[in-house]
Parts: C-alpha cells; sequence; structure tokens
C-alpha cells in the first residue's frame, strides 16, 4: 500500500514538478539575463564617464575616457565577452520585451565589433565633434550642488592634458595610415582649438560653474574652489589647448586629405557601406538611397511649387529670390529666434493630446547654441535631459549671425528638435520603465530622426503652418533631408566634389547660405549620418498608410503614434515587424467584436 500510495504520489506530481522547474529555469534565465544587461551598462558608463555624467549618473564624475591603445584593445576583448556572453543566454519564454532586449543587444554588439576594423579613432577631430569640443560643452550640463561637484570638474580639467595626448597619438598613427580629414576641415579645428587657448581662465566655458556657486557654501569654501577652479584651467586646460592647437597647425593639418569622400581612404568604400547600414538600418545601398533621394527632390520641389504659386509667384526661383532679399523674413536679432523656437513648441504641446495617447512627464527648454561652436554647428539640435528629470530636455538654437537666418524654416524646426519630435520621443523612451536602461537611453538614428522629420508634418495635421511663408518652410525642410540622400552619397560613393554639392543646393533648395556650407561640411565629417532623416521618415509613413488602409475607419493615430513610441528607439526592420503584429491584433480584436454583436444580435 505503502509502495502503490508513493508510485501514485509520484505519477500525479510528475507534470507539477516540471511546470515548477520550468519556472524556477524560466525565472533564474530572466534574473541572470538582467544581472547581465546591468553588468554590460555599467561598464558602457565606467568607461564613457562623460555620457554617464550627462544622463546624471555621478558615480565617475572625476574621470575622463581612457582612449589609449591598451583601453581601445582591452574594450574590443570586452565587447566580444559581452557578444558570447548574450548569445548564450536561452530567452525562450521570456516576455517579449526582454527576447528583443537580447536581440537588440546581441545585434548592437556585432555591429561595434564589425566597426572595429575600420578604426574611426585615428580620426578623432572634426570641426563639428571630438573631445576639444565635447570636453567644454559637458560642463554646461552638469549640476553643481556641492563641493564635490566642483572638486570632480577640476580632476576633469587635470586629466585633460592626458586625453588630448592619447588622442594625439591616434592622429600621428592615422597621418602614417592616411586616415586624414580633409585639409580645409582641420583648418576650421585649428581656429577652434586656438580660440580657447586664447582664454582667459575667468572667461573659458570650464569656469561657467563658478557663476552658479551655491549660496550655501560658506565663503571660505568658494574661495577655494575659485581658486582651484581657475588655478587647473589656466595651468592645464589653457596650455593643453595650445600644445592642441601647435600640433595642428604644425603637423596635422599640413597632412590633411584633399578628397573630400570616403572613397578616397584606403578601405573608404566598405567603411562607407558599413556606416550607411549602421545610420539606416537597412540594407539599402548608396546607389539605391540615391536614387531615392532624387525621386524624394523632385516630388518636394512639386510641393513647393504648388505654394509659391499660392503666394503668387510663377515659379520657385522667383519665389526663392525673394526671400533672400526680404528683411521681413530675416531674423534681426539672436533673442528674435529664440523667442519664435519657443512659441511655436508651445503652442504644439496644446495640440499633443489630439496626436498620442502617452505623452512625456519631462519638459523641454531653449537655449542658444554656445558661442565657443556656434560658426560650425547645425541650425538646431537636441540635447537629452537627465531620466530623473533634473535636467530638462534642451533644444539648442545656433543664433549666430541672425540677419543672415531666415525665419521660415523655424516653425517645422521647433517641432523637429522639440515636440512632437525628438524631445517627445527620447522622454517616452525614459520613461518606459519596463525597458533596460541601453533602450530606455539608447537608439537608432533612422528612427530617431526618422521620426523627427516625420513630427514635422505632424504641425499640418493640427492647423499649423498657417502663414504660407512657413508652411513653404517646412517643405524647405524636408527638401534638405532629401537633398542630403543626394549628397551624401554624391560625396563618399560617387566621386562628388564638395562644390558639386553647393550647386545642388542652390539648384533645388532656397536654404541659406550659411547653413548650405555648415551642411554640407557636416555630411564631409559625418558620412552616412544624414541619409538617416528620410530613409526613417518614408518607413514610419509606409507604415501609418499600412496601417490607414487596413484598419479603415478604425484606425487611430493615437495608437498607432503610441505603438511607434511604445518600445524606445528601433531598428527600422523591428518597427516594422512590431507594426504589421499590432495591426494584426486590431484587426483580429475586430473580427472578435464582430462575431461578438452578431451572436448578441442572435439572442436578441
Amino acid at each position: 500500500m505503502r509502495l502503490r500510495s508513493i508510485l501514485f504520489f509520484s505519477i500525479l506530481c510528475l507534470p507539477v514538478l516540471a511546470w515548477a522547474d520550468s519556472t524556477q529555469s524560466l525565472q533564474a534565465r530572466r534574473d541572470a539575463f538582467n544581472r547581465l544587461l546591468a553588468e554590460q551598462w555599467d561598464y558602457n558608463l565606467s568607461t564613457q564617464p562623460e555620457y554617464a555624467s550627462m544622463l546624471g549618473d555621478k558615480r565617475w564624475n572625476d574621470k575622463l575616457s581612457d582612449v589609449s591603445d591598451a583601453a581601445i584593445a582591452a574594450d574590443l576583448l570586452k565587447q566580444k565577452d559581452f557578444l558570447a556572453r548574450f548569445e548564450a543566454v536561452d530567452s525562450t519564454g521570456f516576455p517579449e520585451q526582454e527576447a528583443l532586449s537580447k536581440a537588440l543587444m546581441v545585434r548592437n554588439l556585432r555591429e561595434t565589433i564589425e566597426g572595429f576594423r575600420f578604426k574611426s579613432w585615428l580620426m578623432p577631430i572634426t570641426q563639428i565633434s571630438g573631445f576639444h569640443l565635447q570636453a567644454p560643452r559637458i560642463v554646461g550640463f552638469l549640476s553643481f550642488e556641492n563641493s564635490k561637484d566642483y572638486d570632480d570638474l577640476i580632476a576633469r580639467c587635470h586629466r585633460l592634458p592626458g586625453v588630448f595626448d592619447q588622442l594625439t597619438v591616434h592622429m600621428r598613427q592615422g597621418m602614417a595610415a592616411g586616415m586624414m580629414p580633409p585639409r580645409f576641415l582641420l583648418e576650421k579645428v585649428v581656429g577652434q582649438v586656438e580660440g580657447m587657448a586664447a582664454m582667459k581662465p575667468e572667461e573659458s566655458p570650464f569656469a561657467e560653474p563658478l557663476e552658479r556657486l551655491p549660496k550655501e557654501m560658506p565663503l571660505a569654501e568658494k574661495d577655494r574652489v575659485q581658486k582651484a577652479m581657475l588655478a587647473a584651467i589656466r595651468d592645464e586646460v589653457l596650455p593643453a589647448y595650445a600644445r592642441l592647437g601647435k600640433f595642428l597647425k604644425e603637423e596635422y593639418v599640413p597632412k590633411g586629405r584633399t578628397e573630400v569622400g570616403l572613397w578616397s581612404l584606403s578601405d573608404g568604400e566598405a567603411y562607407y557601406a558599413y556606416l550607411v547600414k549602421a545610420s539606416t538600418t537597412t540594407d539599402l545601398t548608396p546607389e539605391q538611397i540615391h536614387q531615392i533621394g532624387l525621386q524624394e527632390v523632385a516630388r518636394i520641389e512639386g510641393e513647393m511649387l504648388k505654394v509659391a504659386k499660392r503666394l503668387g509667384f510663377s515659379d520657385l526661383k522667383t519665389l526663392n529670390a525673394t526671400l533672400a532679399s526680404n528683411p521681413d523674413l530675416h531674423a534681426h536679432s539672436r533673442e528674435q529666434i529664440l523667442g519664435l523656437y519657443r512659441q511655436h513648441i508651445d503652442e504644439m504641446y496644446t495640440k499633443l493630446p489630439q496626436l498620442f495617447g502617452r505623452l512625456p512627464k519631462a519638459r523641454v527648454e531653449v537655449m542658444p547654441t554656445e558661442a565657443f561652436r556656434e560658426k560650425e554647428a547645425s541650425s538646431a539640435e537636441y540635447n537629452e535631459g537627465t531620466p530623473d528629470g533634473s535636467r530638462p530636455g534642451r533644444v539648442m538654437v545656433n543664433t549666430g549671425e541672425p540677419e543672415k537666418r531666415t525665419l521660415t524654416n523655424i516653425e517645422s524646426t521647433a517641432y523637429h528638435e522639440g515636440v512632437p519630435g525628438h524631445h517627445l520621443q527620447v522622454s517616452i523612451g525614459q520613461e518606459l520603465s519596463e525597458l533596460p536602461p541601453f533602450r530606455q537611453q539608447g537608439g537608432y538614428t533612422a528612427f530617431e530622426e526618422g521620426w523627427a522629420l516625420y513630427s514635422e508634418r505632424l504641425g499640418e495635421e493640427v492647423g499649423f503652418y498657417r502663414d504660407p511663408y512657413s508652411n513653404y518652410g517646412h517643405l524647405q525642410d524636408e527638401m534638405l533631408r532629401a537633398i542630403r540622400l543626394v549628397v551624401d552619397t554624391g560625396l563618399h560613393a560617387k566621386h562628388w566634389s564638395r562644390d558639386q554639392v553647393v550647386r545642388f543646393f542652390h539648384d533645388h533648395s532656397a536654404i541659406d547660405e550659411v547653413e548650405v556650407q555648415t551642411e554640407t561640411d557636416r555630411y564631409i565629417v559625418a558620412p552616412g549620418q544624414a541619409l538617416a532623416y528620410k530613409i526613417g521618415q518614408l518607413k514610419i509613413l509606409e507604415l501609418r498608410n499600412q496601417a490607414q488602409t487596413a484598419l479603415g475607419p478604425r484606425f487611430d493615430v493615437r495608437r498607432f503614434h503610441d505603438q511607434v513610441l511604445g518600445a524606445g528607439a528601433l531598428p527600422l526592420d523591428v518597427l516594422t515587424a512590431r507594426i504589421e503584429a499590432w495591426i494584426a491584433s486590431e484587426k483580429a480584436s475586430e473580427k472578435a467584436a464582430e462575431k461578438a454583436a452578431e451572436k448578441a444580435a442572435k439572442k436578441g
């Protein structure tokens, strides 16, 4: 009897015990996966302490990135180690978003490892990027609440010469390997570096936090901090900039390459193909993208001509000439430009409930681009806020040479950089608590810039662009992104010259000359990045049309937008799968509702 009872108990419980073991195994695998995610995130922050500081994580606030050869070699080994460990994760049974996190992490790591072969660190400085600009920029985004915050910045000032030395080693290696940016753009970098070196310590961007010393800080402590900060800037920072400037002018710039296209580098064609794929998250070739750009340029010109005729002009050339000469369409002051950005963003906030079910908690502020970099900076850009909300997101607006800037595109750019563009998308991503930090904070350029460009059109849907000149500027901004497809691929795959790019701009737009010049130079030193905008926008529009066609009158734009933004930034192929699954779910729900209604009617 006892044996039988035990056997009976065992037979009955086998499925239950197997289910319990499976549940424990699944939970153990999920816990291990999340620990690995946390380990990888902390590693990234610890090796990129400036980025950690931008996110409000102060654990490495006194550190700067180690960019030595040894650190780069160690990082490659670490990335390979993480890849092997993430690939080994068994995600069977994981919730949908956890399984997707594993897939995205593996994808990201593979792409990062693939990129090591091109040794981009051998060209570490351009007129729009590099540590010479990043170091002073980050100061303005830090919070200074106590003495330690100031001491951390002072420590970073002491470390800065070492980073410049490491970058100089890379630039010398780049010279030997023929990995050089164009000479004429490096000459602009010399001006930036020498300008920083010539500043008085108290006028340096590194000294800006001294203007916001906490009121409660004792006077003696304020005096100590101020003296230590100015001494570090005078004795460490400014001499480091001076040495870098001397190296650039005497050794580096003369060796700069003469051709502007990436094709002119030894492995340039493969490098550009890699950058195109990384930027667009597609398998489109440069030639395919070039042709898409030409098609979009022609389509948008047709739309612009309609607006021109409504304004009483027979052709675009006549209207464009008027834009250039009409003083009422040009800015009169820096503050006017900032005021218009703030006005359009504030007005759009009131319309967001018509477009979205989920709205971000974080607000955005508009600030001018820092004076030390405005000559080479774009017209506007977005800097994300901290996840805890202690620093809001910022739309940074280039107000340099205001009289040369037209007002016509300010409205669309405000929507692009602020709401419903970058700020809304990034803030919602940061607030998705179910996602790991690498997805909350990370992103894919095609998604992020594609969304921002798509968002410019949403102004039309809520009744904005009331001024026909502003609507023309909106189309002009879309034209800029279409032109990018043509000229970026032209430069780096089709051997276009810089003059060809400028002529194409002039032939197909009335974009401000100052912007034509800075945009052209931007594409030269940031190959592929500018392709993301139009490619991403076209995919989101395609998915929206697909959803509208499939769902008909049941299509709700708010639900569509919430789905697009509801999993953070995604590669375009992953976004496509997500939206198609949502469409199928909506259709299934509709059919179920119809069946339920039929059943109820029969009962009635």
